[in-house]
């Protein structure tokens, strides 16, 4: 049949003749449902597996119904629908009542556990979502003896790799992992579920910033989808992987030319994934100075339920507003899982250091370092380090700095993260500069701006090399404020006259003291006026 042999348009007209000379049997229902499926028709995709939802039911078929079910739930969470996620998992538990012990009950339990932990499981091993794991992979364990059912074998191994993982055991939990995917390699394991279970093992990859682990796994998923269908839809998740993979790589242009469109076609099927992906575009944009087009990209993650930050935090602080920055990541990571706020605590050390809120950011570093001993990844290790580098520059400690920034760029080149070997040169010519290093200093610099235009990095091309550098390091906020005080205004007029609080305006002066080198509003009011600020 063309459906054994992965010709699915075949499949599907053949199934579509059939189905208009007499009425489909349910399993042949659930068939042309799934031809749909593959082809990347998710709402005829849907249409068609409700309707063979119904008739497995009419037909006392309980546990043929349950598991049409689960698929429905798959498909209503992967395509952003969490709501109809939730209904179709309560259909399948009431046609399940009192018949648990079956290889259907075994799916509810995997895709539930997942469900949970994905939305609501705090990652630490006294948060609970370890233990549920640890506890329903053992459940599953004795179902798939029971049942001999290869998937449920694999669904138990899963959760056990994932119960390690969230237990600080990740090179023993990946390994289950991997073993568990050998069932999806092998054709045993249905194709909707196999790619869910990619997906939830890349995202923690990426959250890790564990990017080598990611590569392979998406080598994985390429070499297990492609052949398949380049119509489906775990195939159009693969390749927004992979352009995650070419942004951290350095190969901007491509993922500028195509993550666009690879998240808008994948959006109606996979709204999780097309959202990393805007945020991913939007993060490249950003760095090439494309305000509105990073703004654009965001929009598009927060539409399909991504976060994007640090991102716009990030927009705000290159504004000119700090400590708005600073807000915003405060109120991102009080939303986020443990293990996901590697990338947002970076960010908030870089921006606190910015605005002068030491106490900040080092409550971000200490954090971070926290979630890199839980884990252990090399990413993470290589986030922390760099976050207590920027933090000892800071605070006039040269070379402590050195030696963190030696940590972070071993793991940045081995995991070949392009940008963040820029950033840490970078910060190398500062520390060099600080301990009166001039020459390593220089090569640290020429360094960093050879990355920076290789990437096509326009605003840390220009800060480097000077153009566009505002007078005293100010930002633009903080140039407003300077001009007010310097013309007479108190702070209660300046806030007026900005919008902005009069607290906000204290730490713009504070700020401005510090980056001046004053100590006074007279001093820095008369060097206003000798650079012709406020005149």
């Amino acid at each position: 049949m063309a459906y054994s042999t992965c010709q699915w348009s075949v499949a599907r007209a053949e199934l579509r003749r059939a189905r208009d000379q007499e009425a489909l049997d349910p399993d042949t229902l659930s068939l042309l449902a799934m031809c749909e499926w593959w082809l990347g028709e998710v709402p005829s995709a849907v249409t068609l597996a409700e309707e063979a939802f119904r008739a497995q039911l009419t037909a006392g078929r309980v546990e043929a119904a349950a598991r049409g079910a689960l698929d429905l739930a798959l498909i209503s969470y992967t395509a952003g629908e969490a709501g109809l996620g939730s209904a179709w998992f309560a259909r399948a538990r009431r046609a399940l009542a009192g018949r648990e012990r079956s290889v259907a009950g075994g799916y509810l339990v995997y895709a539930e556990t997942v469900s949970r932990l994905e939305t609501d499981g705090e990652l630490t091993a006294d948060g609970g979502g370890a233990e549920e794991a640890a506890q329903a992979a053992a459940q599953l364990t004795t179902l798939a003896e029971t049942f001999d059912d290869p998937a449920l074998r694999a669904f138990a191994g899963v959760l056990a790799g994932l119960s390690a993982v969230l237990h600080g055991h990740v090179q023993e939990g990946f390994d289950l992992l991997d073993e568990a995917m050998l069932t999806a390699v092998g054709g045993r394991l249905p194709a909707m579920w196999a790619g869910d279970v990619y997906c939830s093992v890349l995202h923690l990859c990426e959250a890790l910033g564990d990017l080598n682990r990611m590569r392979r796994w998406t080598d994985a998923m390429e070499s297990w989808a492609s052949p398949l269908s380049r119509r489906f839809t775990y195939y159009g998740v693969s390749r927004v992987h992979r352009l995650q993979l070419s942004s951290a790589e350095g190969d901007w242009d491509r993922v500028v030319a195509e993550l666009d469109d690879r998240s808008r076609s994948l959006a109606p099927a996979h709204g999780w994934v097309a959202g990393e992906g805007f945020r991913e575009l939007g993060d490249v944009r950003r760095l090439r100075g494309d305000v509105a087009g990073a703004k654009s990209a965001y929009a598009a993650a927060r539409d399909l339920g991504i976060d994007p930050q640090p991102g716009p935090a990030l927009l705000t602080a290159a504004a000119g507003d700090g400590f708005g920055a600073l807000a915003q990541l405060h109120a991102s990571l009080a939303t986020r899982r443990r293990f996901e706020g590697g990338r947002l605590l970076l960010a908030g050390v870089h921006v606190a250091v910015l605005v002068g809120a030491l106490p900040d950011a080092r409550s971000f570093a200490e954090r971070l370092t926290a979630i890199a001993q839980w884990y252990d990844s090399p990413g993470l290790r290589a986030r922390s380090a760099h976050a207590h580098a920027a933090l000892a520059l800071a605070a006039g400690q040269p070379e402590q700095a050195l030696t963190r920034l030696g940590e972070a760029l071993e793991v940045y080149r081995q995991q070949r993260y392009r940008y963040g070997v820029g950033s840490v040169h970078e910060l190398l010519a500062r520390a060099h500069l600080a301990r009166g290093e001039r020459g390593p200093a220089r090569a640290e610099h020429a360094t960093a701006l050879a990355v920076y235009r290789s990437l096509g990095a326009q605003p840390d091309v220009d800060r480097l090399t000077g153009r566009g550098r505002t007078p005293g390091g100010l930002t633009g906020r903080e140039l407003e404020v300077l001009a007010a005080i310097s013309a007479g205004a108190t702070n209660k007029q300046v806030a007026s006259e900005l919008v902005i609080s009069e607290k906000t305006v204290g730490r713009h002066l504070a700020n401005i003291y510090r980056k001046l080198e004053v100590s006074s509003r007279t001093a820095a009011a008369a060097w206003a006026r000798r650079h012709g600020i406020g005149s």
